[in-house]
């Protein structure tokens, strides 16, 4: 046998107390188990640790014996309360890092629709973009991952959203007039007329306009109201999802040219060696059940 924590807890209660009865009632059990503990515990050390049968007295062992013995138990009970408020707090959190869009878009209703039936659940959303999300499901910095969805990493998951792709412009802008002026359906290349406001989504636009106004741009963003702001501002236009449309303010307008079409998908992923907590599992079934574009492939 050799010395356990819960019999350096029972001999402090009963130092505490000044008794086994006292010692009984406050841990729940009978003074004779109280008593067999205190003996395992004296045998173990090899001398009383009090000096009468009442234990109103501790001998000089039995003093030094309790020194170790508060020392020990509070640094357990600082422990055991520390890993309650970590446990609580990551099964009350849930880490969402997502593309600048998604966060526009996507996540308002859910949180909405969440916080109806969890509203005792944190939520913190990081706004990133495809590669920092990817990289901080992967390393257990985040949850929930929503990002743009790339051949080139396969990422798994689950597929929420298809959007075409098309051109934010101020309306009666050097674009709006030139498309208004023109005749048949609207190309990429009406960019020309205005500086492009670079942001990783252009890459998606196979055209060579917006290829070679890429390579000569001098103003990029990646946050979605930035763009939106920057379009407003009259700084020039960008790319951005059809489904911003939904949250333009007045005079600014988005179409999508077909010349090509070009898409951009979102993914929602999770670290597939790391179960998702209650909460957080409860939160991607709500976006799961609203996804404009459903699969069956879940991390």
């Amino acid at each position: 046998m050799s010395i356990k924590l819960e019999m350096l807890r029972v001999f402090r209660i009963v130092a505490d107390q000044g008794s086994l009865a006292g010692a009984a009632a406050r841990l729940g059990r009978t003074p004779s188990a109280i008593s067999m503990t205190l003996s395992q515990l004296e045998a173990e050390v090899g001398a009383p640790l009090f000096e009468t049968d009442r234990k109103n007295r501790l001998t000089k062992v039995g003093a030094l014996v309790l020194e170790e013995a508060v020392r020990t138990t509070d640094v357990f009970e600082s422990c055991r309360m520390t890993i309650q408020r970590l446990t609580a707090s990551i099964a009350g959190t849930v880490r969402i890092a997502a593309v600048p869009s998604a966060i526009a878009t996507i996540l308002p209703n859910a949180i909405a629709h969440f916080q109806k039936t969890r509203p005792d659940v944190r939520l913190e959303i990081s706004d990133l973009d495809s590669a920092s999300v990817r990289r901080r499901v992967r390393l257990d910095e985040a949850d929930i991952g929503i990002l743009t969805a790339s051949e080139e990493a396969q990422d798994n998951g689950l597929e929420i959203e298809t959007d075409p792709l098309g051109i934010l412009y101020r309306a009666d802008g050097p674009i709006d007039r030139a498309i208004r002026s023109g005749k048949g359906r609207i190309s990429w290349a009406v960019l020309r007329h205005e500086p492009l406001i670079a942001n990783p989504l252009c890459a998606w636009v196979s055209h060579p306009t917006v290829e070679e106004l890429r390579e000569a741009c001098n103003l990029e963003a990646r946050n979605t109201t930035a763009l939106i702001s920057f379009v407003r501002e009259g700084l020039g236009a960008t790319i951005l999802p059809q489904s911003v449309r939904a949250i333009l303010p007045t005079g600014l307008l988005l179409n999508c040219p077909d010349d090509p079409v070009a898409l951009r998908t979102l993914r929602m992923i999770s670290n597939p060696d790391r179960r998702l907590a209650p909460a957080a599992q409860e939160f991607w079934s709500v976006i799961r059940s609203s996804a404009r574009s459903p699969d069956s492939s879940i991390t």
